[in-house]
């Protein structure tokens, strides 16, 4: 499998660049799945940008349902009282889906912005989606800047996460950091909230995996994935309490059975690379997998397991899930049957 191509980040290295030199440029366009770093680079161009106290005159906001075009040429034209400069805001402006007349009269305005103004347009509900061929998409990387803030890679994450702990006074292994992000997933504005929680409920300088579990709100691939992994340990009645939980907290039951379907193809493909003297790294290659602690887990599960069973599991998933489809009100009770039946052995399984 070719490896994953890199993100394009120039326009992020670019903004930082202006912020380091205290001179933003006339022109961003944010988007991204990572709001946490979006909202902090938004605070960071109004301290470079805005005089204290002064937001008021020299910053101009809008939504998209509240915008247009010919806002967008009134705000840009206002002058900076007290101030070197302007920041006028919009929030989920459709670009690209105005009228040709719209976009003609916004590809004007954007190649000739005032130097005192500064212009970001940032994605927030709204997805981005640009045409790379049209003129209009054409101005804006001629004059500005898209700036993507997508997930951090696994190492950067982890040492954000020591620093936020280190700040409120704790420190965290890196091993339980990595856990803390399989347990609550990538993104830095839920870790952020999560971190809080366990500062301040840790007694001791050092977060423990303990702490962690305690008081953290686990995302439902890792509760599934917990549940699966007592399964492969035999560990039935931990198995069936998650599940219990998890149906009891309305999660579909399809929904819980297709991330069992996964773990169990994880395993199938985790026990085929043992035999073929292949190790973590190809696994989390083909299955696309950021984090090495599920890996660790996968790897060492598969080495308890025949190559058969695995294979039984995968087909026990599929066939659990076509009976759910055919048979409404009987959810738990296929589900915990094919708990039983997984948890109850690693005996050979005839293929």
């Amino acid at each position: 499998m070719p490896p994953r191509a890199k993100t394009d980040n120039t326009g992020l290295r670019e903004l930082k660049r202006a912020l380091r030199e205290g001179a933003p440029g006339q022109l961003y366009l944010f988007h991204g799945e990572e709001a946490y770093l979006r909202d902090y680079y938004l605070e960071q161009l109004k301290k470079t940008l805005l005089p204290p106290g002064l937001e008021e005159f020299n910053l101009h906001t809008a939504q998209g349902k509240d915008c247009s075009v010919e806002w967008l040429e009134q705000a840009v034209d206002y002058l900076p009282m007290m101030s070197q400069r302007t920041l006028v805001l919009v929030t989920d402006f459709d670009l690209y889906g105005q009228s040709e007349a719209g976009r003609e009269k916004l590809i004007a305005l954007l190649s000739s912005l005032p130097d005192y103004c500064c212009l970001v347009f940032v994605y927030d509900l709204l997805p981005y989606k640009a045409d790379g061929r049209s003129k209009l998409a054409a101005t804006v990387r001629a004059h500005g800047a898209v700036v993507r803030f997508q997930r951090q890679e696994q190492g950067d994450l982890a040492d954000w996460i020591a620093r936020r702990f280190q700040a409120a006074g704790h420190s965290i292994a890196g091993e339980d950091a990595r856990y803390l992000i399989f347990l609550c997933g990538e993104l830095m504005t839920n870790l952020a909230s999560e971190i809080g929680k366990i500062s301040a409920y840790a007694s001791g300088q050092r977060v423990t995996r303990a702490d962690i579990d305690a008081v953290a709100i686990p995302q439902m691939d890792a509760i599934v994935f917990q549940m699966t992994d007592a399964i492969t340990r035999k560990d039935f009645n931990r198995a069936a309490s998650v599940l219990a939980d998890l149906l009891h907290s309305q999660e579909s039951p399809l929904m819980i059975l297709s991330v069992m379907g996964k773990y169990f193809r994880q395993l199938y493909t985790a026990r085929l690379y043992l035999g073929r003297g292949k190790g973590r790294g190809e696994l989390m290659t083909l299955w696309n997998m950021r984090n090495a602690y599920p890996a660790d887990k996968l790897m060492d599960a598969a080495r308890t397991f025949s190559l058969a069973w695995c294979r039984h599991a995968v087909r026990r998933c599929s066939e659990t899930e076509l009976q759910l489809k055919a048979s409404y009100g009987q959810e738990r009770e296929l589900l915990t049957g094919l708990l039983m039946e997984l948890a109850a052995g690693r005996k050979a399984i005839p293929c």
